[in-house]
């Protein structure tokens, strides 16, 4: 992907909104084809990418959509927290899969088997091109993260590190960080908000502090997280 090829993947994002479109195991719609639908579902109604996990769902979504493709590979590993496309492994794998741009934890946090970020994203750059996206949690990480070079600093990790978790106890977006990045890195380096946007007057505050786009996930593509929302607003006022 060439610099023209890039910015031109850009600019589809840009003042957008990006849906993720995910389903874990053992969730009902956590099939290819199913999150395939619901991620045409959201590309008609105005969605501008997708963020999609896996390389059997990335690879459905990039041949069959006409939208760019956000891919991650969330795994698990014994010796570390990280776990969204925590090492070289993953990363492999995601482009082969076709994304347009790849996510990656770029959190301080100790990846799995002592790899280290600064050669993970070093590694990509060398061997392909494509956009990255890092994914932190703390102002510090997305200034780490620009320096590395990555193409798009995200504040999606933030409340769900363990030293960021005060951020996620009111269940809002974390639009202090959001606001420091926007206008405190370097010129040039687009934010992308995400994590806990659950309402559209969220999203358009975070266009309106600066963030070039938008992800939303849960708020619109996981249906027992929103039901559970709404039974428990109603337990609330039976009580």
């Amino acid at each position: 992907m060439q610099q023209s090829s890039k910015q031109k993947v850009l600019s589809k994002l840009a003042g957008g909104l990006i849906v993720s479109c995910q389903a874990e195991t053992p969730e009902p719609l956590a099939t290819p084809e199913i999150l395939l639908a619901m991620a045409r579902s959201v590309v008609n109604g105005g969605a501008v990418a997708i963020r999609a996990n896996l390389p059997r769902n990335i690879e459905i979504m990039h041949s069959q959509l006409n939208v760019p493709i956000i891919g991650l590979f969330k795994k698990n590993y014994p010796d570390s927290a990280v776990f969204i496309t925590p090492t070289m492994e993953e990363v492999k794998a995601v482009v082969a899969a076709g994304a347009e741009i790849i996510a990656l934890d770029a959190t301080f946090r100790p990846r799995p088997s002592g790899q280290r970020l600064e050669d993970i994203i070093t590694d990509i750059k060398k061997q392909w091109d494509i956009l990255t996206m890092a994914d932190i949690s703390t102002f510090e990480e997305g200034v780490h993260a620009s320096r590395l070079g990555f193409d798009l600093i995200a504040t999606t990790l933030s409340g769900y590190t363990d030293y960021t978790m005060e951020h996620a106890r009111e269940g809002k977006p974390d639009f202090t960080l959001l606001y420091k990045l926007c206008t405190e890195l370097d010129p040039g380096v687009p934010v992308i908000a995400e994590g806990r946007i659950w309402v559209p007057e969220d999203a358009s505050r975070a266009i309106q502090l600066g963030a070039f786009a938008v992800v939303v996930g849960s708020a619109i593509t996981r249906p027992h997280l929103i039901t559970s929302r709404f039974v428990k607003a109603i337990q609330k006022s039976d009580g």
